[in-house]
């Protein structure tokens, strides 16, 4: 029996050890937990720390008049060539700023207006019963799902909040499931390269970055509409 007697001293170092890890970072194969900025989650993905959501209490910077002028969200949803049969997915919906100007094109179909936050989405219901809106539909999302069916939408709206996920990888795969075969993601994201753009830089991104986190799930830059002000309109499509 003598040959066990270490086996409790090797538990404890192995413990120890596991322990020590955290002081250089933590993983969990896709993610890092490190410290970074003071503003951050601290949870890193290829390279990019995860922004903090934004939460209900900033809808009204969401809906703020000026929105229009400061980032040409008409052109933006221009960029979708919008047709009247499309079934389209607003992921990160918020308060529907963008959901309700692309709903009178859409005659014959289908928006998907989803959202993780019970107030975003209150608001949403709120917003859709005074418009009597019928071609809306309100989703909860989760973390790790859009909780959308599969092959059901043929665009994927992502404005300003694809660096909010907690689960990148995870919700991709997830909007992967929810696209037609030739189906697009439109992924809209203030131009991390520019400094000149006046948003936090943890709430930025670089085409690079873009491109490195959507190849990884499987997803490559069909095009960047180069035509907005402060954001990138990324297109992308299965790789």
């Amino acid at each position: 029996m003598k040959k066990f007697s270490f086996v409790p001293i090797i538990i404890v170092l192995l413990i120890s050890v596991f322990q020590c890890v955290g002081q250089e970072g933590v993983t969990n194969e896709k993610y890092t937990y490190k410290l970074g900025d003071p503003n951050g989650t601290g949870k890193w993905y290829l390279g990019r720390e995860i922004s903090h959501v934004m939460g209900f209490q900033g809808m009204a910077w969401l809906d703020r008049p000026k929105r229009e002028a400061e980032e040409n969200t008409s052109k933006l949803l221009g960029n979708l060539n919008i047709e009247a049969d499309d079934t389209i997915a607003d992921i990160g919906a918020g308060s529907g700023y963008h959901v309700f100007q692309m709903a009178p094109s859409i005659t014959s179909g289908l928006i998907y207006a989803v959202d993780i936050q019970d107030e975003m989405l209150a608001e949403l219901e709120r917003k859709k019963e005074n418009g009597n809106h019928k071609n809306i539909k309100i989703i909860k999302g989760s973390e790790r799902s859009v909780n959308l069916p599969e092959n059901a939408v043929a665009k994927v709206l992502l404005v300003d909040v694809y660096h909010e996920f907690d689960y990148p990888f995870e919700m991709i795969t997830s909007i992967k499931k929810a696209l037609h075969v030739d189906g697009k993601i439109y992924l809209i994201e203030y131009r991390g390269e520019d400094e000149n753009v006046p948003i936090k830089k943890l709430h930025k991104m670089t085409e690079k970055q873009a491109v490195k986190e959507m190849k990884a799930a499987g997803m490559k830059l069909e095009k960047n509409i180069d035509n907005l002000p402060w954001q990138h309109c990324m297109v992308f499509v299965r790789g």
